[in-house]
């Protein structure tokens, strides 16, 4: 089944909903970096977030980055989104894997560790981009952004974001999150029914699981069925790095430093983090920008 957003909106207006299946991007983000299981669920745990805050821009030229900076074993984690939802993403260490905690999940929260901060920046096309920045609550990534949200944002919001990878670390079983966020007219019972489910054992990542995936998470959040679906969109990964843009990064390094490298090296070989794509660019090339 195809990753998609759905953006949902209650008939009362009291409550907004974003429910990402994002199984795809996460696997095909496992294999171009070639994660371990622990890399594999945090960083699938990061694009999906990006993903899901990316499906509430405005215009595809609008971006969201999420910027983890760690001291932990998984060190930063990094992932940019624009408004059509095309994500990329990296981590620092792509080979850490820690055990398997005693409840049975990935150990997220101990590859991010509190040792770091969550910054948020978004461009949406003012004079600057806004940035927001937190220091970790937990490592485990939802509860980093709800709290994000919470402090920089204002806007109550719960988030649900998982990845199940099989027991040898083959495949992606499923990914995905749900993002709820409070509106300004939200009722106390509406508050008090949506804590209840987000409380219980409410597992996304299971969910997501199941091929009527859709219909029973929603029916958890909705149950009188009194929801309507605004619009769906499908993310992917993508990379936007180009052979030009390498070359204009190694061009303003300035004449001396370009010169330095010239003289050293036959060749200058980059790699884009995103995507592990190699640019290689010989003297000869590079002389006539000295």
């Amino acid at each position: 089944m195809k990753d998609k957003i759905l953006k949902i909106l209650s008939k009362d207006k009291e409550i907004r909903v974003f429910l990402a299946k994002t199984t795809d991007m996460v696997e095909c983000a496992k294999v171009v970096h070639s994660l371990s299981k622990t890399a594999t669920a945090t960083l699938g745990r990061v694009i999906t977030a990006n993903a899901l805050m990316a499906a509430d821009l405005k215009a595809e030229n609008n971006t969201v980055s999420l910027q983890i900076r760690s001291e932990g074993p998984i060190g930063n984690v990094i992932s940019y989104a624009n408004g059509a939802c095309q994500v990329k993403g990296y981590v620092s260490n792509p080979d850490v894997d820690l055990p398997i905690r005693a409840d049975g999940k990935i150990d997220v929260g101990g590859a991010v560790t509190l040792n770091g901060s969550l910054t948020v920046v978004k461009d949406i096309g003012g004079k600057e981009p806004y940035t927001g920045m937190i220091p970790l609550v937990s490592g485990e990534i939802a509860q980093d952004l709800t709290y994000y949200y919470a402090k920089s944002e204002q806007i109550p919001t719960a988030i649900a974001l998982g990845v199940l990878v099989d027991k040898d670390n083959r495949c992606v079983l499923s990914a995905g999150g749900l993002m709820v966020q409070l509106l300004p007219d939200a009722s106390e019972e509406t508050i008090s029914r949506l804590e209840s489910v987000l409380n219980s054992s409410f597992s996304i990542s299971r969910l997501l699981c199941e091929d009527d995936y859709q219909e029973k998470t929603l029916k958890l959040l909705f149950p009188e069925g009194d929801y309507e679906i605004l619009d769906e969109v499908y993310p992917t990964l993508r990379c936007d790095c180009s052979r030009e843009r390498f070359l204009r990064g190694i061009i303003s390094l300035g004449k001396e430093e370009l010169k330095k490298l010239v003289e050293e090296d036959e060749k200058i070989v980059t790699q884009c983090h995103f995507c592990n794509t190699s640019y290689e660019f010989r003297s000869e090339e590079l002389k006539q920008f000295i």
